[in-house]
């Protein structure tokens, strides 16, 4: 028979407090990750409404992304600065160059994801739903994995 377990202390229970430098700069990583799947959200979207529709609104945008028009006016303003989309008041949202090669590239990433979570068995709006997020996510190294895996097949 096996000896009893002991108890852990309750400072051997503790986690491992981390450096708050490193902790901050975590912090800031995972605000600036999502800052730029925020802009690779909105980007796609934009191209589609203006290929589905033949422009996109801010009244589309909003409902195609389930947030506030005033969400939608605070993110354009960013993705404006950033250089991704030209806007004006009461007018449609347009990609410039930038906004538009970020676009096809999404895309291009979502549906390489989706494809290869189909291959491995994986039901069509279960794989749409999770490309969702693993597009922002996915390294260009798995990707290519993913893309030569998907030649093979």
């Amino acid at each position: 028979m096996p000896p009893p377990a002991r108890k852990k202390s309750a400072a051997a229970r503790q986690p491992e407090v981390r450096p708050a430098s490193q902790q901050a700069e975590n912090l800031r990583r995972s605000r600036r990750d999502r800052a730029v799947e925020t802009a690779q959200d909105y980007v796609e979207a934009i191209a589609d409404l203006s290929v589905s529709q033949g422009e996109a609104r801010v009244v589309d945008l909003a409902r195609r992304l389930g947030v506030t028009h005033v969400t939608v006016n605070r993110t354009l303003a960013r993705l404006r600065q950033a250089g991704f989309v030209n806007t004006k008041p009461y007018r449609a949202i347009f990609l410039t160059d930038t906004g538009r090669r970020l676009a096809e590239e999404c895309k291009r990433r979502h549906e390489t994801v989706a494809a290869f979570l189909r291959k491995l068995g994986v039901s069509e709006r279960t794989a749409e739903l999770d490309a969702e997020g693993i597009e922002h996510h996915v390294s260009p190294e798995t990707l290519a994995a993913f893309e030569r895996r998907l030649k093979k097949s």
